[in-house]
């Protein structure tokens, strides 16, 4: 229901030495430079509304014609001094150059290329910078789905550490060099200091409430930063009727009406299909029942398919009101300060910060959440061994160096 890629399967990455040991596999997507981020079109169908396929040839032009309009937004960009929307730097690029404007089916492909473009940020195009779209620092490799999912990862890294479960935050104290947390039920933890990691939905619907109450400039830094909401609809059938493409796309004349399900079967072995919704589409969907949700989504397969069997199990997720997560991960809001990712990482005290959202480098990745995690907990370590008194410092670090070192190369591979 959550991460399903890595993003960037070189040994750069910071999970790559985690992946490695524990001998997971992934299944390519993508290399690099791929226009829909974490798909290349290799392996695709894309249908109109009304089921019939769309040729592959016009697929592939109209990509051409959306790189071309996407490097011409880089100057439109140079124009601007005010940061303004990747959509209204689309709207002046097709206003300035007819020729790339699409018609009738070409448009809806157009639209389709966009709206795979808004799930990389779960967000719609109205609502990302167009100032710093493109300035995220992608690690190289191209993007594999975790074909075992993230679960081991988490179960090795829990492994020896003392979690509480199903203990919800509601108020973070901390001063006289000590921290108290306080549960839900009115129970409460003492530590020296805290690592904040919960996402920044939570922390902008101002669901912890911190004692004293956090600096101005840190309250500016948390609303300053967009949160995506990227929804999943998984369907698992008896038997594959679908072709072995990994994409399965609708095209339509909006994004927001543009969809595509995610062939698992390819990767997996497994008969299911995952559609994938973002942005306003994806709180739509959270405002039907599940088996709403279900029925939508085979209306969709049925147009493609008119063979297509019922689901024997549909799985819906609703990150954006979820109460742990009110939303996926982080994108850069138009106009956003240039400091907002320094503020946000800043600690105060004894609390430090984590997760995706204060990430250097790699926001809305999970090795991007991992590296935070580890820099906090750098911090953290360091500013306690400083409070007693230790010159000297074992760096979480030189672990994780010593295990960079040791270069197999990941499990990749596509059927």
């Amino acid at each position: 229901m959550g991460a399903s890629w890595l993003h960037g399967v070189c040994n750069e990455n910071p999970l790559a030495p985690l992946i490695r040991g524990l001998g997971l596999s992934l299944y390519r997507t993508s290399g690099d430079n791929s226009v829909l981020y974490d798909h290349d079109l290799e392996s695709y169908m894309l249908f109109n509304i009304d089921g019939k396929q769309v040729p592959q040839q016009m697929v592939i032009e109209v990509g051409d014609i959306f790189k071309k309009i996407l490097e011409e937004t880089g100057k439109v960009r140079d124009e601007h001094t005010e940061d303004i929307s990747v959509s209204q730097a689309i709207s002046i690029v097709l206003d300035r150059h007819p020729e790339l404007r699409q018609q009738g089916l070409a448009h809806e492909v157009l639209q389709w290329f966009i709206c795979r473009m808004e799930a990389w940020f779960a967000a719609d195009a109205d609502m990302i910078s167009l100032k710093t779209w493109d300035q995220e620092h992608v690690l190289s490799g191209g993007h594999g789905l975790m074909v075992q999912g993230y679960d081991p990862i988490i179960k090795v890294l829990a492994k020896d550490i003392d979690i509480c479960l199903n203990q919800r935050v509601k108020k973070i104290s901390s001063g006289y060099n000590k921290v108290m947390v306080t549960v839900e039920d009115g129970r409460n933890f003492v530590a020296d200091a805290a690592i904040i990691t919960v996402p920044i939905g939570i922390l902008k619907a101002n669901l912890i409430q911190f004692e004293p109450k956090l600096p101005d400039w840190k309250v500016s830094a948390i609303s300053d930063l967009g949160v995506g909401n990227e929804n999943k609809i998984a369907l698992r059938f008896d038997k594959v009727f679908w072709p072995n493409v990994e994409l399965l796309g609708t095209v339509a004349p909006t994004s927001y009406t543009c969809g595509y399900f995610l062939n698992l079967h390819k990767a997996t072995g497994h008969p299911v299909l995952v559609y994938m919704v973002a942005g306003r589409f994806a709180y739509d969907i959270e405002k039907l029942s599940d088996e709403a949700a279900a029925n939508f989504v085979m209306q969709q397969l049925k147009k493609m398919f008119p063979n297509a069997s019922k689901p024997v199990q549909y799985l819906v997720s609703r990150w954006g009101t979820d109460p742990n997560s009110l939303g996926c991960y982080s994108y850069d809001l138009v106009g956003k300060p240039l400091d907002v990712y320094d503020k946000l990482r800043a600690p105060l005290g004894n609390l430090f910060f984590g997760g995706e959202a204060v990430s250097l480098d790699n926001q809305g990745s999970v090795h991007g959440a991992y590296s935070a995690g580890v820099m906090a907990a750098e911090n953290c370590e360091t500013y306690l061994l400083e409070k007693l008194g230790h010159a000297e410092k074992l760096s979480l670090a030189s672990v994780r160096h010593e295990m960079l070192e040791t270069l197999i190369p990941l499990q990749i591979s596509r059927m």
